[in-house]
């Protein structure tokens, strides 16, 4: 069977053919259909397939069963679309005890969700350990970075094996934007489900904050969607996710979240995440000890599924796919212990510029602000001010003196240009010197 791709290598899980392929029970079908309705006020087929996100035909059976339940009634209106005219529907008594009812119990409603078991199909369809980078295409994606030479050698295979990754080092270097780089570097699209159930329970997965959603094209709304659709509607089109945490993230944040207001469960940052980064930056910074974060991932990253509970204490197992880079400035034998590290599949140690590349980068950053390079500038701040700290350089050095210049010529309202003078005033800002403070 040839299968399909979207233009960035998408392959889409496919559109079940009838309403049973949906590997749904009927009951959460029906329970989904009324509460949607009565939540959200929706009287014709197509409104109600759109919100749904199940095909026309498939909608209509549903609406059938309920009509013949006596759950929903013909109004006898006609509603106007772009191409046909639509016979309208309303909740019955009966119909709006049963949509009640059924919120009382959970008041998840709109997309009906794709079984765990079927979701993890399409997570094998579109792993991110399938991406395949150039050397090439993953320099691009550093931008202006300047790396230290051999980092893009481990680099590469670090990142197309989709598997673990620590990055360490002295900061101000480019452990974030290396890791953003990573991200920019996957480039294509996966699907992400609005929802998958699990033990009859709906777990809402798709976020926009996270999920970046690829524009398709547009559907006429009628009928015609059941042959023009080109993926399972449950699915949305996105890019491959990116979640970033740094000192805020919590062991708890990592598992189920449930709302028992709303008796609703929402998928926690990793599960978001499958097929795409979960980055931990400032490792270390932490209110949980750097060992207790790691030790939380050695089941994901062996074993490539996750385990997560519902609020009955019942565990499941959930597809892991995620590419996770942590980043700290610590030496890893400092906030490890030698199993965690073995656990870890690549660490690479990002150091400071030498002269050289501090020198490569000062002046494309120069370049890029438009500000005019002079030599007795350079000379005094190579000379004179690196040794008093012993010249060691950092990649965010070039950045934080040439803007602190450019504020201060735009502050007095002079032509962007550097001097002595100017360094001595960036330099100022970018160190703190010790000293007693009277309380």
């Amino acid at each position: 069977m040839n299968v399909m791709t979207d233009a960035k290598g998408a392959t889409p899980p496919p559109v079940p053919a009838k309403l049973e392929d949906n590997n749904l029970p009927l009951t959460l079908m029906r329970d989904i259909l009324m509460k949607t309705i009565y939540r959200r006020s929706l009287s014709t087929t197509s409104e109600i397939s759109k919100a749904i996100c199940l095909p026309f035909a498939q909608t209509q059976t549903l609406i059938d069963a309920a009509r013949g339940e006596h759950l929903l009634e013909v109004t006898g209106t006609l509603h106007a679309n772009s191409e046909s005219k639509e016979m309208g529907f309303q909740l019955t008594e009966a119909g709006k005890r049963h949509a009640l009812a059924a919120l009382s119990l959970s008041e998840y409603y709109g997309p009906m969700p794709v079984p765990l078991d079927d979701y993890a199909q399409q997570v094998g369809r579109q792993s991110v350990r399938n991406i395949k980078l150039t050397r090439d295409e993953l320099q691009r994606s550093m931008g202006d970075l300047i790396l230290p030479q051999g980092v893009m050698s481990t680099l590469g295979p670090a990142v197309t094996s989709g598997r673990s990754i620590l990055l360490y080092g002295p900061p101000g270097n480019g452990k974030s934007s290396i890791a953003n780089g990573i991200r920019d570097a996957l480039g294509d699209h996966i699907y992400v489900p609005h929802a998958v159930t699990h033990a009859g329970q709906v777990i809402a997965v798709f976020d926009p904050v996270v999920h970046n959603r690829v524009p398709e094209p547009a559907e006429t709304g009628n009928r015609l969607r059941l042959s023009s659709q080109r993926h399972d509607p449950r699915y949305v089109l996105c890019e491959r996710p990116t979640v970033m945490t740094g000192g805020e993230l919590t062991l708890d944040m990592l598992e189920l979240k449930y709302n028992a207001a709303a008796r609703t469960y929402q998928a926690p940052l990793q599960f978001k995440a499958t097929g795409g980064v979960f980055i931990v930056d400032d490792l270390g910074r932490q209110e949980e000890p750097p060992q207790a974060l790691i030790n939380r991932w050695i089941v994901p990253m062996e074993m490539n599924y996750d385990i997560l509970s519902l609020q009955s204490g019942e565990k499941f197992l959930v597809p892991f796919d995620t590419l996770v880079i942590f980043s700290t400035n610590f030496h890893p034998n400092e906030i490890f212990d030698q199993a965690a590290l073995r656990r870890i599949f690549f660490k690479i140690k990002i150091d400071g510029p030498d002269q050289e590349d501090f020198l490569k980068i000062f002046a494309l950053v120069a370049r890029k602000r438009r500000i005019p390079l002079n030599e007795d500038a350079l000379i005094h701040l190579l000379e004179n001010k690196y040794p008093s700290i012993d010249n060691i350089y950092a990649n965010y050095q070039p950045v934080f003196l040439i803007d602190q210049m450019i504020s201060i010529c735009q502050f007095e309202g002079k032509p962007l240009h550097m001097t002595p003078a100017l360094i001595d005033r960036a330099w100022a800002n970018m160190f703190v010197s010790d000293e007693v403070i009277v309380k």
